[in-house]
């Protein structure tokens, strides 16, 4: 039976205040920024635009307030052509925002984020149609037994997993198990393992929990995976960079087209990491999304910064 989508997202989205400045200010200092911009974002919900974008039928599950932040974002969502039906919009709730100190020198940024308890998603909200009807589940740790019955559903119908997380959760070792792809921030396997060595961590969290790939982005150095016993190390591609806000998100929803297509691992990093910087080249979260033939023609152009820790212990 053919599947209604190609991936379904359940976890955060947001919707960010920018602020640009022509540098950080010291702590305690004081600075005037150069402009405000109001731009929808969230890791999940923005990984899912960029499913979109890349012509994949895209499904997003969570929640939204009423306020005018939720409007944005459902007017994005709605824009980019991703199915809403089991967005739920909770009435006198404000919307998850974030405040984004945007360094106009080097395109690095601050958040400062606020989720209201109104938003979380409850376990009972997903249902088996929600998720058997995708492909590819795309979750990431939030709202944890949520997300984790979600990936339950997926795994009891063989639907592969991805997981985006960046920090550590209560309930999260429920989770990984169920997961066939971790692509986590630099942070969460030492976190997760106690291993200061990050081949190390990926290691252990691959050999303890059986995810297929386990991963980290790596920022401005690309990415790290391990998969079948072997690590593989992608260098990012050297963009102007004007904002870095939702690169990860973006390197997420490519990784999930990636696999979709069944990218060998070297490739699905590579495009990844293009997609990712091409996003950092404007402002906002989804500012830079672009789609598979951008992302190709960098691949093939685009200078490489490699972090030579990385490229001396990974394949290449």
């Amino acid at each position: 039976m053919t599947s209604a989508f190609d991936v379904a997202g359940v976890g955060l989205n947001a919707t960010d205040t920018l602020l640009i400045v022509p540098r950080f200010p010291p702590y305690a200092g004081k600075i005037l920024f150069e402009e405000e911009i109001l731009s929808p974002g969230g890791q999940v919900a923005s990984a899912m635009v960029a499913c979109a974008r890349l012509g994949l039928r895209v499904k997003y599950i969570g929640t939204l307030g009423d306020d005018e932040r939720g409007r944005i974002q459902m007017a994005s969502l709605k824009a980019s052509g991703i199915d809403i039906e089991d967005v739920k919009v909770r009435p006198g709730c404000p919307n998850q925002s974030a405040y984004i100190l945007i360094d106009r020198s080097t395109g690095e940024r601050t958040v400062l984020w606020r989720r209201p308890d109104c938003l979380r998603l409850d376990p009972s909200e997903i249902l088996p149609e929600q998720i058997l009807a995708c492909r590819m589940l795309h979750i990431d740790g939030h709202d944890t037994p949520a997300v984790e019955k979600a990936a339950r559903i997926a795994r009891s119908a063989s639907i592969p997993v991805t997981v985006d997380v960046d920090t550590l959760y209560y309930g999260f070792d429920r989770v990984l198990p169920l997961v066939d792809y971790l692509i986590a921030s630099s942070e969460f396997p030492v976190q997760w393992t106690g291993e200061d060595d990050p081949f190390k961590a990926l290691e252990v969290l691959q050999n303890e929990y059986g995810m297929r790939v386990a991963a980290m982005t790596l920022g401005a150095h690309g990415a790290l995976a391990r998969m079948e016993r072997r690590f593989v190390y992608s260098p990012a591609y050297v963009v102007n960079c004007i904002d870095t806000t939702g690169a990860g998100d973006v390197f997420h929803g490519a990784f999930c087209y990636a696999v979709l297509k069944s990218m060998p691992i070297e490739e699905a990093l590579d495009f990844s990491n293009a997609l990712a910087a091409l996003n950092c080249t404007a402002l906002g979260a989804r500012g830079g999304i672009r789609g598979v033939e951008e992302a190709r023609a960098l691949m093939l152009r685009a200078e490489r910064r490699f972090h030579p820790d990385f490229a001396s212990h990974a394949g290449r």
